[in-house]
């Protein structure tokens, strides 16, 4: 007799978290007569966009102490290029139920998610990711353990190899775009951070500078013993999305 595990779920949670950005006031000057006004946040030899048919390109021209300033206490960001680089933030998820089907004993299931952000402000983005428990059935404490690969090191931080189906668990790869060093190709797997055993998020995606539509695709994968119980198993991953400025 085969040996059967129910349909497994996650599911998915997503978090755009802003954090405390205070905003960043526009002062504009103002000159005026009765011939004339004049009203710009930025009053030089020249500033603004510029283009032609083979460029684009913005400036700031005879501005004093343009740049970025900081000391503890304090940061400042100073000059036309900063206020022009903020932009949108957003973050979608292709899908917030994944089914991993019926497990059974020496053989993987598989499902895939795909994470898309665009990110304009200067300081880039990063998405961090948790479950809420492992894979578990409800109302009980009966878990598919969370992988610890073919050679039993890896974990929330740490990557390796999970190709041998008489290992069980419950792991995650990632491919594309943004995607940390360690998930090498398609057979390195990490397991999820646990909130429940109060391990902290880890970093699935980011990148220091503008994104647009970055896409980076999370693959879950789950095997199971031959002395599994039998039942319906689910969790919840949360994905946290924060922009930087």
């Amino acid at each position: 007799m085969i040996f059967q595990v129910r349909t497994s779920h996650i599911g998915i949670i997503v978090v755009i978290f802003l954090g405390c950005i205070a905003a960043i006031p526009q002062v504009f000057a103002n000159m005026s007569s009765n011939s004339y006004a004049i009203q710009y946040n930025n009053v030089n030899m020249t500033s603004g966009e510029k283009s032609s048919s083979s460029y684009t390109v913005t400036d700031t021209v005879g501005q004093t102490a343009a740049g970025r300033y900081s000391s503890s206490g304090y940061l400042v960001r100073s000059g036309f290029q900063y206020m022009y680089t903020i932009g949108q933030f957003s973050f979608s998820i292709s899908n917030t139920m994944i089914n991993l089907g019926l497990l059974t004993p020496g053989s993987f299931n598989t499902a895939t998610t795909t994470l898309t952000i665009s990110a304009k402000g200067a300081g880039g983005y990063q998405i961090t990711a948790f479950e809420n428990y492992p894979l578990k059935i409800v109302g009980t404490s009966t878990t598919i353990p969370d992988t610890t690969c073919d050679a039993g090191t890896c974990n929330e931080g740490t990557a390796g190899v999970w190709t041998n189906t008489s290992i069980p668990g419950f792991g995650y790869n990632m491919s594309g775009t943004d995607i940390p060093a360690a998930f090498i190709n398609s057979t390195y797997f990490k397991q999820f951070a646990n909130l429940s055993n109060n391990e902290p998020a880890q970093v699935v995606m980011s990148n220091t500078g503008v994104v647009k539509n970055n896409q980076a695709t999370v693959t879950y994968k789950a095997g199971i013993s031959g002395g599994q119980t039998a039942g319906n198993y689910e969790n919840n991953i949360v994905y946290i999305a924060t922009p930087g400025y």
